[in-house]
């Protein structure tokens, strides 16, 4: 498997942590509009929103993954979210979901293994 595959791989799990993070932080509510975006959990999201695109950008350089690989790669990330809501939320999967989500998960594998 190509090492440029596992990265951003990588890539969509951070990003799709940050996506949580920023989640868990809307939930809350704050004493003031400047402590809703200034607090751990923001700035934790963003940070890792941050180095998930660092990421992605080394994996986009000629030679790598490639500019179509890497596009093909990004909605594996909303199978990612759908996961980590199930298990910080305890957010229902129903069966439609699943079902996108396979979908999703074949484009990707039609992808890689036709390349």
């Amino acid at each position: 498997m190509n090492k440029y595959f596992l990265l951003m791989l990588l890539a969509e799990l951070i990003a799709s942590s940050s996506q949580i993070f920023l989640k868990m932080s809307s939930k809350k509510s704050y004493p003031s509009v400047i402590r809703e975006y200034l607090n751990c959990l923001v700035i934790g999201g963003y940070s890792l929103l941050m180095v998930s695109m660092v990421i992605t950008v080394f994996a986009y350089q000629k030679d790598k993954l490639g500019y179509m690989g890497t596009v093909v790669m990004e909605p594996i990330s909303y199978v990612f979210v759908m996961i980590l809501s199930r298990i910080v939320f305890k957010e229902k999967i129903s069966a439609r979901k699943i079902a996108g989500m396979s979908l999703i998960i074949c484009g990707i594998a039609v992808f890689f293994l036709n390349k």
